[in-house]
């Protein structure tokens, strides 16, 4: 009968609109979430087929769940270097379980923190999942994921590689009239006495080794009688070297030429250790007692034709500059994250080292993803299998640091949402009503 139909058609009205009723005010309560995306209710038909055409029976409506998954939340500012967002499509890669064996599940909620042991985790407890790098900073296995811990090292010291010189070498220096050669400098300036030959210009330059020891290495310049040319040494402290690789400190030694115009042509300088090697760089071994590696210094003394490093000009000796990188030991004192996804380490030397690099997860189909506590999704068969892909690349958004993605809720939009829910929901219960009131006057033809 119609009128019993009517009344499972408007409670299936009232069952369908408090679903939509649910979803609504799960928005609103999660309006200030990081990054929660947004439920929406999608009504279907439900339809009760008839035995004749003339007669209809009614069915009712059913309420499905869309969750809007693929909406952008707006992009705020935040005051913490390890928080982020993404701006286009992915997912962050979590972990329930700090040591990265429980089930790998995805979010876009990126309010990471560091916790007593150095994970980062959000809110609601889901490990960082990236990349591990080698010290290269390269990554060790695209194929593994492993928690991002912030303590990996505590301190870094930074072996120095490169020296820079910037100077000018006098021009009216009249050459060395005795017999020079190489290593006649470091004599005399490692030693301290006259046995060797005095540089004409001489300066003292601070390297770092591999652990962080600091050490001065001192280049020394002794003008040649062939025209705009220059003996070129560089030595160190006989006591911090192998005295069988660096005869009184000598490290490298060379020539230097310059054109008319006073302007650098050439820098040909030869190491003395390792033997094997000509030319950059130049190898330094460090006594063993020491413990430290061997270094390796490539010197750079301009470009040729230019006046961007050294110069011979009639004028007084003068240095522009003498620069080098290394560091002695730092402590950490920072962790960021990149626009890259690199997770970087800095230190109180000035040094920085990056430790991970974070993937972003794409999806076939992301609207199919199981939602779970905590603002986190499972994969699915109808989501398709997890791409990890490098940020802003293969179709993955890009990563925003120092922010966070808001909830893609617009509340007018819900308060909108709510009163034609009620209405909807007050019509389907006065069907209810009506029909009963129907019901009544039916039962009432037989008194």
């Amino acid at each position: 009968m119609s009128l019993f139909g009517s009344l499972f058609s408007g409670v299936s009205g009232l069952a369908a609109q408090s679903q939509a009723m649910g979803m609504i005010s799960d928005n609103v309560s999660n309006v200030n979430t990081t990054a929660y995306k947004g439920a929406a209710a999608e009504f279907t038909t439900l339809v009760t087929r008839s035995a004749a055409a003339s007669r209809f029976a009614p069915g009712g409506v059913r309420a499905g769940t869309l969750n809007e998954i693929n909406r952008q939340g707006l992009i705020q500012n935040s005051s913490s270097s390890t928080d982020i967002a993404l701006d286009g499509n992915g997912f962050f890669v979590v972990n329930a379980l700090p040591d990265g064996n429980g089930e790998q599940l995805y979010t876009r909620a990126g309010s990471f923190k560091a916790d007593f042991l150095g994970n980062l985790r959000n809110s609601a407890g889901f490990y960082l999942q990236g990349w591990a790098l080698d010290a290269s900073e390269n990554v060790i296995d695209v194929n593994t994921l492993s928690t991002v811990n912030t303590r990996l090292i505590n301190g870094l010291a930074t072996a120095t590689t490169s020296i820079d010189i910037g100077a000018n070498l006098d021009a009216g220096q009249a050459a060395f009239g005795g017999t020079y050669a190489a290593g006649d400098m470091a004599l005399y300036g490692s030693s301290g006495g006259t046995s060797g030959v005095q540089p004409h210009f001489i300066r003292d330059v601070p390297v770092f080794d591999s652990l962080g020891r600091s050490h001065n290495v001192t280049v020394a310049f002794l003008r040649d009688p062939a025209a705009n040319t220059w003996n070129f040494e560089a030595y160190a402290d006989p006591a911090e070297v192998e005295t069988g690789d660096h005869a009184n400190g000598l490290l490298a030694s060379g020539q230097i030429t310059f054109t008319g115009e006073g302007t650098l042509t050439s820098a040909a300088i030869t190491p003395l250790y390792p033997t094997t090697t000509t030319g950059d760089p130049v190898g330094i071994n460090w006594l063993d007692t020491g413990g430290a590696n061997d270094s390796a210094l490539t010197f750079n003394m301009g470009t040729v034709g230019l006046s961007d490093g050294l110069t011979q000009f009639e004028s007084d000796f003068n240095v522009a500059f003498v620069t080098q990188n290394g560091a002695e030991v730092g402590e950490l004192n920072g962790v960021s994250i990149d626009e890259n996804g690199y997770v970087i380490a800095s230190f109180t030397n000035g040094q920085e080292q990056k430790l991970y690099k974070l993937p972003i997860a794409t999806f076939a189909n992301p609207l199919a993803l199981d939602p779970r506590t905590g603002n986190v999704y499972a994969q699915t068969d109808n989501s398709g299998a997890f791409n990890l892909r490098d940020a802003g690349h293969g179709g993955a958004g890009k990563i925003a640091p120092s922010a966070l993605e808001g909830a893609n809720i617009d509340l007018a939009d819900e308060f909108t949402k709510m009163i034609i829910t009620q209405r909807a929901y007050s019509a389907n219960a006065r069907v209810i009503t009506t029909t009963d009131q129907m019901l009544d006057e039916l039962v009432n033809i037989s008194r």
